[in-house]
């Protein structure tokens, strides 16, 4: 069949369901093209190589993509970052319907939920069923996240009533989570309608690449629990700062080596900093094909969350990640995340929000003889492979992608 990927993220990003996803539906005998943005994310500025213009056409590892322009920003300030997605929506609508082929099915990826109106417009005028995939709830992950202004609240109930607009005219819905199900059918979504499909990690790139002679250096001697991503204000990771705190002097060789961007990292280094913290290393981000060294090099990996009702239901792509890697996992969130980490049996879950409870997992864990740390990961490698890979999660949405094609939408 022919797929439309349409997604205000893709390559270069770091984006989940990117190129990898794409090259994985072709190899299993389809045709695929992307319609996105200009990358920008996370930083908010352009990569070197682009520049905005109407359109661009290109390829990438045998993918043809067309890019359309928007709003770059992803700074802390709501009313930027809504102007970023509201852009993009608009720009995909107009020009990514004169550009792109007719599609039999358009997969929609859902960070925020104006990607719903260019699936539902190209949807409409190209005769073809679309998949929404929910990576973030809305309106809740905004509320939740204060990406919101006070000023514009408001808006929350029209948002919600987008969502249900979109839910309706969607011909099937896929979720990362049990959570996210429950909550989309107590809302009026059809059950028969909602799939859970786990997400993946890149499983090439996150094994790619040698490791950093200086990154080796910094790592050598000490215990080291690696937190990989993105720094923003959902990942709550004051917590490390205060757990390190009390581990300088409870355990002196462990180091919290935080890997990544965000609008909360200048915080968190100016804080470490008056802190006078020795046992915290904030090193930069870097492409997928180089974080994985430095994860396979980790004694421990943390995924948090703050303690927020919303991400009771969501499960971080990292963890995927983590699993995929084989090293063992503290897991500072509730719900269905740590079930996922203790289903894998591949590591330690802990409140979150809470720095004695992170110590405490952590103490634990470094107490460990190397073997026993060595089954967790692999406990965790295992599990990945047989119930969360690319391969399985692709076959997935092949049989929802199947599913849906009668469902053509109404003029």
């Amino acid at each position: 069949m022919r797929i439309l990927l349409l997604s205000q993220y893709f390559d270069p990003e770091p984006f989940l369901k990117g190129l990898p996803f794409a090259q994985e539906l072709v190899r299993q005998g389809h045709e695929v093209e992307v319609l996105t943005g200009f990358p920008n994310y996370p930083g908010g500025r352009l990569y070197p190589g682009y520049r905005l213009r109407l359109l661009q056409h290109e390829e990438i590892g045998g993918i043809r993509i067309t890019r359309v322009p928007l709003f770059p920003s992803h700074d802390s300030g709501g009313f930027r970052r809504m102007l970023t997605y509201v852009s993009f929506a608009i720009s995909a609508s107009i020009l990514g319907l004169c550009s792109v082929s007719k599609p039999d099915v358009i997969y929609a990826c859902h960070g925020n939920a104006t990607i719903g109106l260019p699936a539902w417009i190209i949807g409409l005028v190209r005769r073809a069923p679309f998949v929404l995939d929910i990576q973030d709830l809305w309106p809740d992950s905004i509320t939740a996240s204060g990406m919101l202004p006070k000023r514009f609240e408001g808006l929350v109930p029209l948002v919600a009533a987008w969502c249900r607009f979109i839910y309706r005219r969607a011909a099937g819905i896929a979720v990362l989570s049990p959570g996210f199900k429950k909550v989309l059918v107590a809302r009026g979504v059809p059950e028969g309608k909602v799939e859970v499909i786990p997400n993946w990690c890149d499983e090439v790139q996150i094994h790619a690449g040698p490791a950093r002679a200086e990154e080796a250096a910094l790592l050598e001697g000490r215990f080291n629990v690696v937190m990989a991503g993105n720094m923003g204000k959902m990942q709550g990771l004051d917590v490390v700062l205060d757990a390190a705190v009390a581990l300088q002097s409870l355990e002196p060789r462990v180091q919290f080596v935080l890997v990544g961007d965000g609008v909360e990292r200048p915080h968190l280094e100016t804080r470490a900093t008056s802190l006078g913290l020795t046992n915290v290393l904030f090193l930069p981000r870097r492409p997928v094909n180089e974080i994985g060294p430095l994860l396979g090099r980790a004694d421990a990996l943390l995924v948090h969350l703050k303690d927020d009702p919303l991400f009771a239901i969501t499960i971080p792509s990292r963890i995927q990640a983590y699993l995929a890697v084989g090293r063992p996992i503290l897991c500072g969130v509730r719900g269905d995340g740590a079930d996922l980490v203790r289903e894998a049996g591949a590591g330690f879950c802990f409140e979150p929000e809470r720095p004695e409870a992170l110590v405490e997992v952590l103490s634990a864990l470094h107490g460990l003889p190397p073997e026993a740390r060595v089954d967790l990961g692999e406990q965790g490698r295992r599990f990945y492979q047989d119930h969360l890979s690319i391969r399985v999660g692709t076959r997935a949405f092949l049989r929802l992608f199947t599913k849906v094609q009668p469902h053509l939408p109404r003029v």
